[in-house]
């Protein structure tokens, strides 16, 4: 089980296409809580476990599984922040994700996308600090 504390929260910003994560390990285990815009809900779980990397077994990367609810579009965030954290931390993890906002354009949707990866970055960062610190 990681030395870490239990739980951690983080934001990419505090504007109106910002997102956040809450994430508390259970065990050796990492859930993760995705929320963004204005109705925070659950749209897409993505399971990741680590495994060695099919073009590298040197190399630790992640396979996982998703599920998403009909006319969600959240799929492709759970799954890169769940593999990205399942990969780098080595520990089966649990992404929920479920952002919505109202007439997003593309400008939008690609502004939502980068802060998508931002937040995994973040996470990961966060998360291997407080690892470190233990």
């Amino acid at each position: 089980m990681p030395a870490i504390s239990k739980s951690l929260t983080v934001s990419t910003g505090s504007g109106r296409l910002d997102l956040s994560a809450q994430c508390h390990w259970v065990g050796p285990d990492l859930v993760v809580l995705v929320t963004g815009g204005e109705l925070p809900h659950v749209g897409a779980v993505a399971v990741a476990a680590p495994r060695p990397s099919l073009a590298d077994p040197s190399i630790t990367s992640a396979t996982a599984s998703v599920f998403t609810y009909p006319s969600h579009k959240e799929d492709r965030l759970a799954q890169a922040t769940a593999e990205l954290l399942s990969a780098k931390l080595e520990s089966r993890v649990v992404v929920t994700a479920g952002c919505h906002w109202d007439n997003l354009d593309s400008e939008g949707i690609t502004q939502v996308s980068a802060n998508g990866s931002r937040l995994g970055l973040m996470l990961l960062e966060a998360l291997l600090a407080q690892r470190g610190a233990a």
